[in-house]
């Protein structure tokens, strides 16, 4: 009973915050995220009412599995980007692109924190650092598609940051990849060599491999079924069993093995869309199924933030320079390979500023790095800080961005109702 009562008082809080930040043209992550914090165990929870509200952290923990099936969901729709027909429209810039500034914000913020970490080493731990830049590459692509989407945005600047933001994504986990293994064997205070590098590369690769083998046989099961609902069950069902399957760890001869369940999942809803004839449809549908389960995942995770460290300033410091840091990154990053690569000079100016959200996959790996105990507590709330503040202002940029490039009408948003309202207008004229 507490837990489902917990579990609609979120939701509830949530939905009614969206409806405030729409009259204020804020993002509904953001609302998400705020939802969390006033029903958490600073606010509401403080009360000590069980079912209303999350009374303490050890409580939000008893979630987790919820937030875990809501990453799969997260990263299968990252995998459904990369759709081999679109790639090719974009080809070898888009690639080069994503590749680069996702590098360039990493390696930036991970030199501006190491240098921190000298400074405040009791404060900002070397593994900390390190995580945290692989987590600066990870852009929004729910934030981005949605002002794109909403403004019907269209031209050179769009055609190329759609593929940009999904590559980015993947990148990112790959670093995540690489950087969670090093702060681990850090921790542990036992660097074996062969196993620093192994290891993560082991992760990577096995990941992916399983996403295929995943995506293969959910390609393939789907086809058994014609109805939309029992397609839509077999595509919950292949979710579920591929994040259970992405949490197998096991050693052989001295190395850790380990799955990324982002990795893993993204890789499941590539195959899936490349293989399968009717995925793009039944994505829609998971979409529509999922976006209750995104609700909670990130109310749950601005209940998970620590609001008593933000007491320090020092850490708050540490927040400014991750953003600074991470905004530097991605402008220079993405405006020198779009030089690089021949792309127009809007291009090369505004690019960068469109990839400056940050949500939902820079939240995974904040949670995946909560499991490093006290060094893993600072990247999750460095994070949900982060994330507040981009989600405040960079869909706004991004808005700003697709403006001055000329991709936006200045009258080119309309709500789904008055586009359904136009729709049947048009239908009756038609009669």
């Amino acid at each position: 009973m507490y837990v489902l009562l917990s579990l609609s008082i979120a939701l509830f809080v949530g939905l009614m915050l969206s409806r405030l930040a729409k009259l204020v043209k804020l993002p509904a992550v953001t609302a998400y995220l705020v939802a969390g914090i006033l029903v958490g165990p600073y606010l509401l929870g403080s009360f000590n009412w069980h079912g209303i509200g999350f009374t303490s952290h050890a409580d939000i923990k008893t979630y987790q599995l919820l937030s875990d099936v809501a990453l799969g969901f997260i990263a299968l729709s990252i995998g459904n980007e990369f759709r081999l027909s679109q790639l090719k429209q974009t080809g070898k810039q888009a690639t080069v692109i994503g590749i680069i500034q996702a590098v360039v914000a990493t390696v930036l913020v991970d030199a501006a924190l190491i240098g921190l970490h000298f400074i405040i080493p009791d404060i900002l731990p070397l593994p900390s650092a390190i995580i945290l830049g692989a987590v600066a590459s990870a852009t929004a692509p729910a934030a981005t598609l949605m002002v794109v989407r909403q403004y019907k945005s269209k031209g050179p600047l769009t055609d190329i940051l759609l593929p940009i933001v999904a590559l980015d994504d993947a990148v990112g986990l790959i670093l995540f990849a690489i950087s969670f293994g090093v702060a681990k064997a850090l921790i542990s205070g036992h660097v074996d060599p062969i196993a620093l590098i192994l290891e993560p590369l082991l992760e990577v690769v096995l990941s992916l491999l399983l996403g295929f083998i995943m995506g293969i046989l959910f390609s393939f099961f789907e086809r058994f079924f014609h109805s939309r609902s029992k397609r839509l069950s077999m595509s919950v069902t292949f979710v579920f069993l591929t994040v259970a399957l992405s949490m197998l760890e096991f050693d052989i001869g001295g190395i850790h093995i380990a799955f990324s369940s982002l990795l893993v999942c993204m890789m499941l809803g590539t195959v899936f869309c490349n293989v399968c004839d009717f995925s793009e449809e039944l994505m829609e549908r998971i979409d529509r199924w999922s976006s209750p389960l995104f609700i909670l995942f990130f109310v749950i995770s601005g209940a998970e933030l620590e609001l008593s460290i933000f007491t320090k300033p020092i850490v708050v410091l540490i927040g400014v320079v991750y953003i600074l840091f991470r905004s530097l990154g991605k402008y220079f990053g993405a405006s020198f390979s779009a030089r690089a690569v021949g792309c127009d000079s809007n291009i090369v100016k505004y690019l960068g500023i469109t990839l400056f959200p940050q949500a939902g996959v820079a939240l995974g790996m904040a949670i995946k790095a909560e499991t490093l105990g006290s060094e893993g507590l600072i990247v999750a709330n460095i994070t949900l800080f982060s994330v507040l503040i981009y989600e405040l202002v960079g869909p706004f940029l991004t808005k700003i961005s697709l403006l001055k490039a000329g991709e936006i009408q200045p009258d080119g948003a309309i709500s789904a109702r008055e586009a359904a309202r136009v729709a049947l207008q048009n239908k009756k004229g038609d009669n």
